[in-house]
């Protein structure tokens, strides 16, 4: 009897595994504003990609509002200061910025990309780099239930030590896709990073509305394996600055629970056998 009652149970747990521990892939992709047809593109792949906008482009809310309708979550894509000279977008976040004007920045872009969940940095390596700079965008942004994903453009980041003084949720981007923008060089990365969510049980990509992109993901997507599941990046943040510290932990410990239930269920199988052979012969 004890060997069907847990041959029953498993049954429900086994139907319900695929969304429990299926490594996770949050798909980010950014500079949303300026390419509607490019981007609308991006948008009918899944409502599970994450969309970030750039608050002062000018198709900021409209291609909002249509990612938004079709389930995707919205983040805004906010500009920093880099290291480098490049073309800057409006309101761009410099360290040598006041309180004042960054809490204006910050809330104006609010305003502009509606439905917006969370925030992650365009360029930024020499904005996030400043503590002082960023606990002030922190400051900002703790009036608002919001989350900040990290691009991680520079290694020094202070990023999520900003974010701790506010607790403002962080999350953290693991694999740039299309640095290279060559399809060979966008699918050796999107593999890269599937390889990454299993290993670590989350991964966060982040890419552009490239052509070539757009290509790669359809047929990645069209055959996702079925260990990976496809997220939004919304569904990885919990209230703490460390969110991406749990998911990994938890699956491991579902997985090792699974293999020993299994075990249970081969042994019961290898009892129920042997039973079934003695019966026959005692007939």
């Amino acid at each position: 009897m004890r060997c069907f009652i847990t041959i029953f149970i498993m049954i429900v747990f086994t139907l319900n595994t695929h969304s429990v521990w299926a490594a996770k892939l949050a798909l980010v992709i950014d500079d949303f504003g300026y390419r509607q047809h490019n981007e609308e593109q991006v948008i009918r792949l899944s409502p599970n990609i994450t969309v970030a906008v750039l608050p002062n482009s000018p198709n900021a809310a409209r291609i909002a509002n249509i990612a938004h309708q079709h389930g995707n979550d919205v983040i805004i894509h906010l500009p920093m200061a880099p290291l480098s000279k490049q073309r800057l977008e409006k309101d761009t976040l410099f360290p040598s910025m006041d309180e004042t004007q960054i809490s204006r920045i910050v809330n104006n872009a609010i305003e502009l990309v509606p439905h917006a969940i969370g925030f992650n940095n365009h360029m930024g390596s020499l904005m996030t780099a400043d503590l002082n700079g960023m606990t002030n965008v922190m400051k900002a942004l703790s009036a608002h239930p919001m989350f900040f994903l990290d691009s991680k453009t520079i290694g020094r980041t202070q990023i999520k030590k900003a974010a701790s003084y506010y607790d403002v949720p962080v999350l953290a981007r693991d694999v740039f896709l299309d640095d290279e923008q060559t399809e060979r060089a966008i699918s050796r990365q999107f593999d890269l990073a599937v390889k990454l969510a299993r290993k670590k049980g989350v991964a966060i990509v982040i890419g552009h509305p490239h052509p070539q992109t757009i290509n790669v993901l359809k047929a990645k997507l069209a055959k996702l394996p079925a260990d990976i599941e496809l997220v939004k990046v919304g569904k990885l943040v919990t209230s703490s600055p460390n969110a991406t510290n749990y998911p990994a932990k938890y699956q491991r410990i579902l997985k090792n629970i699974a293999d020993k239930c299994q075990n249970i269920i081969d042994k019961c199988k290898e009892r129920f056998e042997e039973l079934s052979t003695l019966a026959t012969e005692n007939e």
